[in-house]
């Protein structure tokens, strides 16, 4: 039998041909893509493997029908066309192409900076309109120029790459990067209030969440420097549009170059009225290259799965070792609530990882649950799908050095999980065990000891032992109907510093909490939500 009639793929979106040929050497290929979602669901039991783009919907009815699936494929980066879950729950890996369109879009970031700095929009439509305004364009060099870059991911890191080629020095923040690994790049690290007194141009790289919503606004704008340019080719949403508009008129940003916009298509939005602003209809990925290697890394991932190899860029977690998971999968939610809980507590930089198993566990494979502590962390830090084949590169990525140091004995519990973090000369600690019925406790947060029986919703206040306090955070969660479920308080002496955890029933908003620190005796108060 040839080799590659062994097993046969499916291809239901336009893919480039290089990443067609590339699965024609592993496998039968069929390019279908004029099959309707009913079709789909008749013929995709006869295939090994789907590719799909973003006009497939791969549905929960297509992955029950695709008996055969091992793996699912998206030539691109978002998967919100393809039920992860389900494909999960059938042990079908799910790959895509995060990688692939980093070049293009740090290119573009490139391009819109340059347009800003050189007036290019400006003066070509001038020169359109038979004028020719010389003086009315005059533009600034980057040479010499100050470039705060907010994100230092993959794209971030390609930006600040290209900029050190133009002669701008760079200043970045990216909370969840090492110093270290932001010095390998040549570059200064920084906090956001270093780059706005200082940057001549300001350019973001990160994902669209809850805390980066808006995270450009009045405030922020007020602390940049005069005269500042704003690239954004990340999100939209990440600028608070309104507030980047009221800052060009009063002079105090020069311009701003957009590729993204809170609502897309933008619609009679002020921004757009304005010379200053450059606009594109978010065309960071939107090259022939970028096009082509998504489909060659997606493809390459597919052909990995079809001969057993591992693969580097899964979105859903793949099946651990049987014999492995017989002995660790107890603990792998414990080490994933640690890892999520440590960060919305301590959040911040994280430069090496310190895990000392004590107990039995100590006598079992242990690499599996320091995975699944990286996940904990790095899910919040990312916000994006991490799992057991890619956490390890992004730790790695990221410069986080990661230690495991196993030991038997274990002289409070059966078994006892500790995790220090090291950032800086700062260091915290985390510690978590499980009880019968492999019940999660975690029993050491900081330098407190303490009992906490995780929920869904909680929220983690550091304060002052003194009376009232406590029953003054009860009230301002009443009054907002918020329903406390259970308590846990942990102190190292009577009226000292202390540390309460309360099991709530629903989230605790941002003014909540506001409300909550303005007490004379809270130090520090977190929310957090364990998914």
């Amino acid at each position: 039998m040839d080799e590659t009639s062994r097993y046969k793929v499916l291809v239901s979106d336009p893919v480039s041909e290089e990443g067609v040929n590339l699965l024609k050497e592993v496998a039968q290929v069929d390019i279908r893509p004029d099959l309707s979602p009913q079709e789909l669901v008749e013929v995709i039991g006869e295939y090994d493997a789907l590719l799909v783009r973003s006009g497939t919907q791969v549905t929960a009815d297509v992955i029950k029908a695709g008996k055969k699936l091992k793996v699912i494929g998206r030539a691109g980066v978002g998967v919100d066309n393809i039920d992860v879950d389900k494909a999960t729950e059938g042990g079908i890996l799910v790959v895509n192409a995060p990688e692939g369109n980093t070049i293009s879009a740090a290119e573009h970031t490139m391009a819109l900076m340059l347009a800003l700095a050189r007036n290019i929009s400006r003066a070509s439509a001038s020169v359109r309109e038979n004028l020719w305004q010389r003086s009315k364009f005059l533009g600034v060099e980057l040479y010499k120029k100050t470039l705060g870059i907010i994100g230092l991911g993959r794209i971030g890191s390609e930006v600040a790459k290209r900029a050190r080629a133009f002669g701008m020095h760079i200043l970045a923040y990216d909370p969840y990067i090492s110093t270290e690994q932001v010095e390998k790049l040549g570059i200064t690290s920084a906090t956001p209030e270093e780059i706005f007194a200082l940057a001549d141009f300001i350019t973001l790289h990160v994902p669209k969440t809850s805390s980066t919503h808006h995270m450009i606004g009045a405030a922020e704008l007020a602390k940049m420097k005069d005269g500042v340019r704003i690239i954004n080719c990340a999100r939209g949403g990440l600028i608070d549009e309104k507030a980047l508009h009221d800052a060009i008129l009063r002079g105090k940003v020069a311009g701003a170059a957009l590729d993204v916009f809170e609502e897309e298509p933008p619609k009679d939005n002020p921004l757009l009225k304005l010379d200053q602003v450059i606009g594109t209809p978010h065309l960071g990925a939107s090259t022939q290259e970028a096009q082509i290697n998504v489909a060659i890394q997606v493809a390459e991932q597919i052909s990995h799965v079809l001969k057993g190899e591992p693969v580097h860029m899964a979105v859903n977690a793949p099946v651990l070792p049987p014999e492995v998971m017989a002995e660790v999968e107890p603990f792998i939610p414990l080490m994933d609530t640690m890892g999520s809980f440590y960060m919305q507590v301590f959040n911040g930089r994280v430069e090496k990882i310190e895990v000392t198993y004590n107990g039995e566990i100590a006598s079992y494979p242990v690499a599996p649950l320091t995975t699944a502590l990286l996940i904990g962390f790095l899910r919040f830090m990312l916000k994006s799908n991490v799992n057991f084949v890619n956490a390890p590169l992004l730790a790695k990525q990221r410069g986080i050095k990661v230690n495991e140091i196993c030991s038997k004995s274990a002289a409070s519990f059966h078994n006892f999980i500790s995790v220090k973090v090291f950032a800086g000369q700062n260091s915290y600690t985390i510690a978590g065990t499980l009880f019968e019925g492999n019940d999660i406790r975690i029993v050491q947060i900081g330098d407190y000891r303490i009992e906490v029986v995780p929920s869904r919703y909680m929220l983690v206040s550091r304060y002052y032992d003194k009376p009232g306090t406590i029953g003054r955070v009860g009230t301002i969660l009443g009054e907002n109907n918020i329903n406390i479920g259970n308590m846990q308080v942990g102190r190292q002496k009577s009226k000292g510093e202390a540390l309460m955890v309360l099991q709530v029933d629903h989230p605790v908003t941002e003014d909540m909490l506001k409300e909550i620190d303005k007490g004379e005796n809270i130090i520090s108060t977190r929310f957090v939500e364990l998914l």
